[in-house]
């Protein structure tokens, strides 16, 4: 949580300060933002935080087609609720909405011997999404050396 913190003004703008969710469980959230550039900011629980991506495009629904998921910084759990407006002239400023939400399972190489941030750390998670917009099995993949750029697209099944 302190790039996080490093980040933001609390004083400043209506997102959430840091924390952790006591009790973890597996839920997801697409943030629509409006920042300078329209992206899909991917949020999945894990360990009482949510791991964050954001998506250059609209998330696929479609097998086979490919967007670039840039890793960020790990958001609080209470993020996951946030919808709304960031002032102008403070980080990520512009209009935050909710796109999509629901529930994941984590499709893990050696389940039950590692977790969702163990995949992450190895550059590569297949992911069970049930949401309103997402369903089905999707991948996340890392594809350069530092960890940052990564693919995710949906699975054919």
């Amino acid at each position: 949580m302190e790039e996080y913190k490093k980040k933001r003004r609390f004083e400043a703008t209506p997102e959430p300060g840091p924390g952790v969710k006591e009790e973890p469980g597996h839920e997801f959230v697409i943030q629509k933002h409006q920042a300078t550039r329209l992206h899909w900011d991917l949020r999945l629980e894990d360990e009482g935080v949510l791991k964050s991506w954001a998506v250059t495009k609209e998330p696929p629904t479609t097998p086979g087609i490919k967007r670039l998921a840039v890793h960020v910084e790990d958001h609080p759990y209470d993020y996951i609720d946030f919808e709304g407006e960031i002032p102008k002239g403070e980080y990520g400023a512009g209009t935050v909405e909710i796109w999509d939400r629901g529930t994941y399972r984590p499709l893990l190489y050696r389940e039950p011997d590692n977790s969702t941030a163990e995949a992450i750390d190895r550059g590569a998670l297949k992911i069970e999404f049930d949401g309103e917009r997402l369903k089905g099995h999707y991948v996340l993949f890392n594809f350069d050396k530092k960890g940052k750029n990564w693919f995710f697209f949906k699975m054919k099944h």
